[in-house]
């Protein structure tokens, strides 16, 4: 047996850390668009 499956470190799992991962990546992304598009308006 592999002998990282031996001491797992967490047992959730991954596909809810990926889509948090995801969820918090892309509502950082949109935080900073949201910021420029507003410096956008304001300075026409």
């Amino acid at each position: 047996m592999n002998e990282f499956k031996k001491e797992i470190q967490t047992k959730t799992n991954d596909i809810i850390d990926s889509g948090l991962g995801f969820v918090f990546s892309f509502g950082f992304f949109f935080v900073i668009f949201f910021i420029g598009t507003i410096f956008s308006v304001l300075g026409q």
